[in-house]
């Protein structure tokens, strides 16, 4: 997967993740299924940004990028902070 890939695939979850924010926000809240969602997207979110860092860290230690993997959600969100 390109880059440019990615940040379109970014970019279309951020915009979901935007209209999520928005309906809540009008007082109307979400539904269960909504909230799951939401969370679907930041975890997908999450898996992206690690796929973009390792892709940028392989560059840097002159690898080839394409040997990135996309890291299963468990493994990306058992990350310490």
């Amino acid at each position: 997967m390109a880059n440019t890939d990615i940040f379109e695939y970014v970019n279309t979850l951020s915009s979901e993740e935007e209209r999520l924010y928005e309906q809540a926000g009008d007082g109307s809240g979400l539904s269960d299924g909504e909230r799951d969602r939401l969370q679907a997207i930041k975890v997908e979110l999450d898996r992206c940004y690690d796929l973009l860092h390792q892709r940028q860290g392989r560059r840097d230690a002159g690898q080839d990028p394409s040997g990135a993997t996309l890291r299963t959600a468990r493994t990306v969100e058992g990350y310490e902070q």
